[in-house]
């Protein structure tokens, strides 16, 4: 059996549990530590109450354990287990125990507790060596984090950087395995495919002109993503003419909502009931857009589909950047910064001049003009991203499962008193 420890319910990894089920060859359970998103939760960065509405509780086995009263995945103290993790992993027959990073206390119990269980450790997480730390701090993360290292048995990286980051705290080869961060591929370019047709009317409700090239922002509106550099940038975009007339689409909520309506003449807003904001005559030139609102998973693809390019503008606290696995699979360029954690493995392979350095409006714009002069069929997106696919990770699973599986019975045959 494998046992599979997560914070709650994730719209990006539900698909996995249930690839497993379908794929057959791995006993598992999944076990959540709280039901966030589930039911009406508040998202404090989006600025909004809501549940994802695709069913994540459906398709695989699972169960909630008893966790600290208030218990929620943003706090580190709050986020822990109130019960004996590890007679709950004994009783279950674990082999090994898959955990999904360190941001939670459950995650360090977790880890503590899995060799006094006897079963082996796993981790699959989102961190990178993309962000700078300090020296000091360097070496204080370097003596708790390679404490926890320690325990594990096996690492599942995601991409290049979160690689790079095991191996500089020392993790070595034969403990590094690719489980590349995806998204349901198949489901995102299925749903691109039947609202195509539909391209022209889903534009003209967000008040997008035909002949405009659009410019997609999609996520949380918040520093760390700097949704505000792609304004800057549209600025520059109309000051040197090289792109005709564009529009921008923003995607989305969140503590930035004012500042961005401000720097834009908007053609449509979700939030003010698809009304159109009346023009400031303050003299200042701002580019047209539109303001969708927070678009839930089986409405997004509206946005990927009504748009012509994408952009994930943010600094290194964007660990990877999932908008992007979505918007490829949809057949939707996309451009980012460096300082993302998808760009090394997505988008620099192939397009490098789509990548620029976080917090440049200069290569941001220079990175749009790219796209716009390039000729786009999906394709090549599509292919990209088909590399990063869940029965990548399935695939793996059962690779380490079944080594695992194969070891202990080694260890019974050699030591048949045990």
């Amino acid at each position: 059996m494998l046992i599979i420890l997560c914070t709650h319910p994730i719209q990006y990894q539900v698909p996995i549990w249930q690839a497993l089920v379908q794929d057959g060859r791995v006993p598992f359970e999944v076990w959540y530590v709280t039901d966030r998103h589930t039911r009406l939760s508040h998202d404090r960065e989006f600025g909004k109450t809501f549940a994802w509405d695709i069913k994540t509780l459906e398709g695989y086995p699972y169960r909630f354990l008893n966790a600290s009263l208030g218990a929620t995945p943003s706090s580190f103290w709050k986020c822990r287990l109130t019960e004996d993790l590890g007679a709950r992993l004994k009783n279950s027959g674990a082999k090994a125990l898959w955990i999904q990073g360190w941001q939670v206390t459950a995650y360090w119990q977790a880890a503590f507790l899995a060799k006094r269980a006897g079963v082996d450790l796993w981790l699959r997480a989102e961190s990178n060596d993309l962000k700078y730390v300090p020296p000091w701090k360097r070496l204080i993360k370097r003596w708790v984090l390679g404490e926890f290292f320690r325990r594990v048995d096996h690492f599942l990286y995601i991409g290049i950087a979160n690689r790079r980051l095991y191996e500089t705290f020392g993790a070595p080869p034969g403990k590094l395995h690719a489980a590349p961060y995806a998204v349901d591929n198949e489901r995102f370019a299925r749903q691109a495919a039947a609202l195509r047709p539909h391209r022209a009317s889903l534009r003209r409700q967000w008040g997008i002109a035909d002949d405009a090239f659009c410019i997609l922002f999609c996520g949380k509106f918040i520093r760390k993503k700097h949704p505000s550099d792609l304004i800057d940038a549209a600025r520059l975009l109309h000051e040197n003419g090289q792109i005709p007339k564009f529009h921008l689409l923003f995607v989305g909520s969140g503590e930035l909502s004012g500042e961005l309506r401000q720097g834009c003449s908007i053609a449509f807003d979700s939030d003010a009931g698809g009304l159109q904001a009346p023009l400031l005559d303050d003299g200042c030139w701002r580019p047209s857009a539109t303001f969708a609102g927070f678009l839930n998973q089986t409405a997004i693809s509206q946005a990927y589909v009504a748009a012509d390019c994408l952009v994930l503008p943010s600094d290194s606290g964007e660990t990877w950047g999932l908008v992007v696995n979505e918007a490829m699979a949809s057949g939707l360029p996309c451009a980012a910064s460096r300082a993302c954690g998808c760009t090394d493995d997505l988008l620099f392979p192939d397009w490098p001049e789509r990548t620029f350095d976080a917090g440049d409006q200069i290569g941001l714009a220079n990175s749009i003009v790219q796209i716009y002069l390039g000729n786009h069929s999906g394709e090549a997106e599509r292919q990209r991203i088909s590399s990063h696919s869940i029965q990548t990770t399935v695939d793996q699973i059962v690779f380490l499962y079944r080594t695992n599986l194969a070891q202990s019975r080694e260890v019974i045959r050699a030591c048949p008193q045990l």
